[in-house]
């Protein structure tokens, strides 16, 4: 019979030596700017990394959900660098709109719109261009780009297409529990 040793391998001092050297590596990245999160923007093509990040700060402003991580506001977003590369008049659209957008952000509170620390004020930013076609596209496009993720659905309590199940007769047509029974 094979005796386990069931001692932790690893003592105090290792574990110390781990961290001592782990924590530089932390604080440079973090003073640096660099991140994870901001990977995304830099695979952009037609786009700035700078106007993509706008771009999903704004599409977490104009349809806010705190219970939805980035993941699905970038997967969201993304489709606009590749839109952008194949149409000129998308990317002058674009750019032109997050141009006036950081503008108007400078102007107010001295930074550009995605570093506007408030979401409130940022709203207000957003208010002023509404009636914009930079504004509209971005509105109309995220109804789908961001809704239309299956992976979001189930989030929003969305249980999918019902067709290939016989319909919402069988799936759900029944499932009233908000009126008082018969």
């Amino acid at each position: 019979m094979r005796e386990v040793d069931r001692r932790n391998k690893f003592d105090r001092r290792v574990f110390l030596k781990g961290a001592a050297a782990t924590a530089p590596a932390v604080a440079i990245a973090t003073s640096t700017g660099l991140g994870i999160g901001d990977a995304w923007a830099d695979d952009a093509t037609a786009l700035t990394p700078a106007a993509m990040k706008t771009l999903l700060k704004m599409a977490r402003d104009i349809y806010p959900h705190d219970f939805l991580g980035d993941s699905y506001y970038i997967s969201a977003v993304k489709p606009w660098d590749g839109k952008a590369a194949k149409d000129p008049a998308v990317k002058s659209l674009l750019t032109a709109g997050v141009a006036r957008l950081d503008q108007e952000a400078n102007e107010r509170h001295k930074v550009p719109y995605a570093q506007v620390g408030w979401e409130n004020d940022r709203v207000a930013l957003l208010q002023r261009i509404e009636q914009t076609d930079f504004f509209q596209k971005i509105r109309g496009d995220l109804i789908v780009s961001l809704y239309n993720q299956k992976e979001v659905w189930p989030r929003f309590g969305y249980e999918g297409s019902s067709a290939e199940h016989g319909g919402y007769i069988k799936r759900g047509f029944a499932d009233i529990d908000w009126l008082p029974k018969a």
